[in-house]
């Protein structure tokens, strides 16, 4: 069983930065591997990234591509995603999940077992 508690979120002005962040419960977050989604007013929850419990080969939604990262400390138990270069398409509540260790379909969302609440992100234009 894995707890997930994003923070960060905030309001921010198209161009600027968000840091992100995940915080894991239980021992095992280490064979985790992580996904970042988000939801949009009146959309679907799409995927944003996803990194593996190495941490090597994160892997990136095209419209994130460049402009995010995704990165994961497993002694502390947490995920991140940097956001730079923000855009307002950009704003949607962002989650986090957890799947199997060996999942390979890092994109779809009904693979990760665990999810968080959501963090709301805002970027004016």
């Amino acid at each position: 069983q894995v707890h997930l508690v994003e923070s960060g979120g905030g309001l921010v002005q198209a161009g600027g930065s968000l840091s992100l962040s995940c915080a894991a419960s239980g021992r095992t977050f280490a064979s985790y591997t992580m996904g970042w989604f988000r939801q949009a007013p009146g959309k679907e929850r799409e995927f944003v990234a996803a990194i593996r419990w190495s941490g090597s080969s994160p892997y990136y939604a095209d419209s994130v591509k460049g402009r995010f990262t995704v990165a994961r400390d497993n002694a502390k138990n947490e995920v991140y995603l940097q956001m730079n270069s923000l855009k307002p398409e950009d704003t949607a509540v962002y989650y986090c999940a957890a799947g199997p260790l060996s999942m390979v379909r890092l994109s779809v969302q009904d693979r990760y077992d665990y999810w968080g609440q959501g963090t709301q992100v805002t970027v004016s234009s």
